[in-house]
């Protein structure tokens, strides 16, 4: 669903990726850590087409990120960490402002804005303009507007961040149900009781450089995957 090869990314002098390879299949939820700075947020935004790169090739479901980015948007959404919406807008005016870049017909965003709107308690608030939205309503919308074109791959910066312990657990559960139907999420975190029970693999990036990758119970061994983070970041 998502393949990274050899992904390099510099700026000036600095290079903030170096030779990153990564590969996610449909079905897996892959956890992507390391510290601020270690190059997930220049690696995701590469990804979907945000960030030109040196060297490398990022291919979404068979297409080239460089050469094709219009069909490898068709089938993915971005979630940034700190979504930037259209605050004069209601939830449902935004929404169905997303729905149309897409061509999603009205049957079919109704009927996603409804049930994810019900499986993340937004129902109600839909209504209300972005404006007087919460931090966490805010990410909640943008994940409805992330889902509404029915994407096969969802990246994702930090989705927890901001979010109490009912919105975490209603994200999980949309997680697990695109996942489950047949899609893929690859997502930044800091938050390692997160990844350790959430996630199928797990890459590590240290100072721009893939330093661990792999199964969940490959990586983190016999150890908690805090104990593996720290130890590879050289901090115990």
């Amino acid at each position: 669903m998502l393949r990274i090869e050899h992904f390099t990314k510099t700026y000036g002098p600095k290079t903030a990726v170096d030779d990153l390879s990564l590969r996610i299949a449909p079905g897996e939820i892959y956890g992507f850590i390391g510290h601020n700075g270690a190059g997930k947020t220049t690696t995701l935004k590469a990804a979907c087409g945000v960030l030109p790169f040196d060297r490398g090739e990022i291919y979404v479901d068979g297409h080239s990120i460089k050469s094709d980015p219009i069909a490898c948007k068709r089938v993915l959404a971005y979630v940034p960490d700190n979504p930037d919406l259209y605050e004069f807008l209601t939830g449902i005016q935004y929404l169905s402002f997303v729905a149309d870049v897409y061509g999603v017909s009205k049957a079919d965003r109704q009927r996603r804005i409804q049930e994810y709107g019900e499986m993340l308690g937004m129902t109600d608030d839909l209504t209300l303009p972005i404006s007087d939205c919460s931090h966490g309503m805010k990410q909640k919308v943008a994940l409805i507007g992330a889902l509404i074109h029915a994407p096969r791959l969802i990246l994702m910066d930090e989705p927890f961040v901001g979010l109490d312990p009912v919105a975490s657990h209603q994200l999980k559960n949309v997680m697990h149900r695109h996942c489950e139907q047949g899609g893929a999420i690859f997502f930044s975190t800091h938050v390692l009781e997160v990844a350790e029970k959430l996630c199928h693999k797990v890459a590590i990036i240290k100072n721009g450089r893939l330093i661990a990758s792999g199964e969940m119970e490959a990586v983190r061994g016999q150890a908690s995957l805090e104990q593996v983070f720290l130890e590879l970041e050289g901090q115990s």
